[in-house]
């Protein structure tokens, strides 16, 4: 039986990538490769040139249309599809009792079991069958993976009105900078250190800006890919899962979509500060305030040290 085993999967093995064949094609000699193998593995060549098989080493013609027009190795596929399906029906088979097959959902202990699981530890459990409860499943999880691309938006559209503010606060900055500029240069011998001063203040503003505007981006860019990551393998599991798949990891995607909806990621939001410049009377040489005067008025949010504490704990708990 082992013998059988192992000349099976010599027969359904790429020699070159160690794996299942993938688009097995055959070679004039009949040896088979997966077609993204030999596409690789003579990356170098172009069609007509003649290359030896990565087996035999025989030599043949690579097809004037490329390697995609060898023959495409048919019997190889069939064992392949073979191989599969055994591979399936291995993994839906129950861990305690390697001759049953999974049949029912237990929702007290949130698992798969097969019939003999069932009679001996799950009798008085609330269990159905597992399609019945892949059923119920697949519209919750297509519910929660719905909420989660209404985050997404939410998310990318706070981050998109941020670097808006982050431009438009730049821009007044920029304007507040020539205002100083300009209104120094006619008083610049007397005034030289009230420019340098003023001007140092509006950059320790803009430079605290900036880090706070790159932090809340920090902090969506990290929601961005827990959402992702969840979105993505949600549509995975539910296009290519099996139902014993989906009811294995529905309750702990169910959870961890709870915890993405709930992190308050939204709440996290770019307060830059509004600036204004009143230029001084330079009529007025005598008045110590002879350039004017910067004036900062900050939006009411979330202040640095919650923010700092929220993304410690956003990227600790879901990038652990």
């Amino acid at each position: 039986m082992a013998a059988a085993a192992s000349v099976n999967t010599d027969l359904t093995t790429c020699p070159i990538c160690l794996d299942l064949f993938d688009n097995p094609m055959s070679l004039p000699c009949l040896h088979a490769f997966c077609l993204k193998c030999l596409q690789s593995y003579f990356n170098e060549k172009t069609p007509g040139d003649e290359v030896p098989c990565p087996t035999c080493r025989k030599w043949f013609r690579i097809p004037s249309n490329g390697l995609e027009d060898l023959q495409h190795h048919f019997i190889v596929q069939k064992l392949v599809d073979q191989e599969r399906e055994l591979i399936q029906l291995r993994e839906s088979s129950c861990d305690r009792h390697k001759d049953e097959q999974l049949k029912l959902y237990c929702h007290d202990c949130n698992e798969n079991v097969c019939l003999m699981c069932y009679a001996v530890k799950h009798r008085n459990h609330n269990s159905a069958e597992i399609p019945e409860v892949a059923d119920d499943f697949v519209l919750r999880m297509n519910d929660d993976d719905q909420q989660i691309q209404s985050a997404l938006n939410a998310v990318r559209e706070q981050s998109a009105e941020t670097k808006q503010h982050e431009t438009e606060f730049l821009s007044s900055v920029e304007d507040v900078k020539q205002t100083v500029l300009a209104t120094g240069d006619v008083i610049k011998r007397l005034v030289d250190r009230q420019i340098n001063d003023v001007l140092m203040e509006l950059q320790s503003v803009m430079s605290e800006s900036a880090k706070q505007a790159e932090s809340v981006q920090e902090a969506y860019q990290l929601a961005l890919v827990s959402l992702e990551s969840f979105h993505t393998y949600s549509r995975e599991l539910l296009d290519k899962g099996r139902l014993s798949d989906i009811t294995r990891a529905a309750s702990e995607l169910h959870n961890r979509a709870k915890e993405l909806l709930d992190n308050g990621v939204t709440a996290v939001k770019y307060r830059p500060p509004h600036l204004t410049f009143t230029p001084a009377d330079v009529t007025q040489v005598e008045r110590l305030s002879l350039i004017g005067k910067l004036t900062i008025r900050t939006e009411e949010g979330l202040c640095q040290v919650c923010f700092v504490h929220f993304r410690k704990c956003y990227s600790k708990r879901f990038f652990a």
